[in-house]
């Protein structure tokens, strides 16, 4: 399974938690309703990455015949619900900090215990707080160089400043949001 993948198939093992045994449809619309608001995944995608908790043995499969069709029902199984803990405990992990984040965050319900659940949100807080200070490295060691842009690619250099300057905006708030979070967790 891909990184993407696996990604998607943790939102999935969460869904499956929540919502109890879906068909493929029924996960695409319930995916459509809530994690498509944070992280983008196509209906093949979807189908993948059951695919791969299937054959992990994190998901079970079984065909039954409803009004006249058939269709395949997916259920989690006690090994899929310990992965899914596994996951939601783990060190945030890939290129996306926001998509990885909010993921959890969308599903940190599931997560009985109060003390864990601060844990986990420590955790984020901690994460987007590494990423701030290496965007803004990033922004002090281009701002030195910026006397050195040549001319002509000024007016490049300017915009591509400001989009870093927005992605420092967004960490910022986003640092904010989640430290008001994880206090109102005491």
């Amino acid at each position: 399974m891909s990184r993407r993948e696996h990604g998607v198939g943790n939102v999935i093992l969460g869904l499956l938690m929540l919502l109890g045994p879906q068909t493929l449809y029924s996960l695409n619309a319930q995916f459509q309703r809530g994690p498509s608001l944070f992280y983008r995944a196509s209906f093949g995608s979807l189908q993948s990455a059951l695919r791969g908790l299937v054959a992990s043995g994190y998901v079970t499969v079984e065909g039954v015949v409803e009004g006249g069709r058939s269709k395949k029902i997916h259920t989690i199984t006690d090994e899929g619900v310990a992965a899914f803990h596994a996951w939601i405990r783990s060190p945030l992990a890939g290129g996306d900090l926001e998509v990885a984040a909010l993921s959890r965050l969308f599903l940190l319900g599931l997560v009985d215990d109060a003390d864990e659940r601060r844990d986990i949100l420590d955790h984020i807080v901690s994460e987007v707080e590494r990423e701030l200070a290496r965007l803004e490295e990033f922004a002090a060691t281009l701002d030195e160089q910026a006397d050195a842009v040549p001319d002509e690619y000024r007016e490049v250099f300017r915009y591509q400043r400001a989009t870093l300057d927005y992605g420092l905006t967004a960490h910022r708030a986003g640092l904010a949001w989640f430290r008001d979070l994880a206090a109102g967790e005491t």
